[in-house]
């Protein structure tokens, strides 16, 4: 299976298309050992995120890593940040522009087209078929799209990000209600810091299934790993870190419920 997927049955979807940690063989034949490190994984995501099940939210996450192909970039691999620099849909380097394939082993774009259906369609297919089940079930549907990033990356930003990272595309891939109701719980405490629309304002998949007009509501938050995790190799988990964010994170995603249900 080229994903896990659960289906709940309450108005929200939660994604998390950067977990994944497996590569294929014929992939990682190309690679250099800084592919295999996989530094750039959300890593522990499913973990942090497991009170969703006694929630009743629907869970989708990612067994490839983005390393094989990236499931957050639009298939036709337009930057979603004009004028920054990104990674795109088939990565060649790391977050620190080190290289992913050994020298003439990059892949070309029938390569490419060839990853676009074996591994990204098959989760975009269960992710659309989900949204669609919710919305006749409920009449609207929440999509959460998890992500976490290590707290300082020179190549994409200066110093420290913030500790939780919302987007909603500016206001267009969900109703003000809904962004007002996650982000207030997110600002009634005072231990995690709080961006919204800064550095990051979803990808592509809270910018292509976020459609407040057809009842598909979808917002992106990026975590910084410092709230939950050792950043550094071998990236663990820090249970210590991670019951508090949790408590913030169960609040937030309650929210996004209600708001769904509402």
């Amino acid at each position: 299976m080229d994903y896990q997927f659960k289906a709940g049955s309450i108005p929200l979807l939660v994604s998390m298309p950067h977990v994944g940690t497996d590569i294929p063989d014929d992939v990682a034949a190309a690679m250099t050992p800084a592919a295999v490190d996989k530094q750039d994984t959300d890593w522990h995501l499913v973990r942090l995120y497991e009170f969703l099940g006694e929630m009743g939210a629907s869970t989708l996450s990612a067994r490839w890593s983005r390393y094989v192909i990236d499931l957050n970039r639009p298939p036709e691999n337009t930057n979603l940040y004009p004028g920054q620099d990104t990674t795109g849909l088939c990565p060649v380097d790391t977050f620190h522009r080190e290289p992913l394939y050994r020298e003439g082993h990059t892949p070309s774009e029938a390569e490419v087209q060839r990853r676009l259906a074996a591994y990204w369609k098959p989760y975009h297919d269960q992710l659309r078929a989900e949204l669609d089940r919710l919305l006749a079930l409920h009449g609207r549907v929440v999509l959460w799209d998890a992500h976490s990033i290590a707290s300082v990356v020179p190549r994409f930003f200066e110093g420290k990000l913030p500790d939780l990272n919302f987007g909603t595309a500016d206001g267009k891939s969900c109703a003000q209600g809904l962004s007002d109701a996650i982000v207030a719980r997110a600002l009634a405490q005072d231990q995690f810091s709080v961006a919204v629309n800064g550095r990051f304002k979803g990808g592509h998949i809270t910018r292509h299934y976020g459609q407040p007009a057809n009842n598909v509501h979808a917002i992106q938050l990026e975590m910084c790993q410092s709230t939950y995790m050792d950043e550094d190799a071998p990236y663990g988990y820090r249970e210590d870190r991670a019951q508090q964010v949790q408590g913030v994170l169960k609040q937030m995603t309650q929210a996004a419920a209600a708001w769904g249900r509402a």
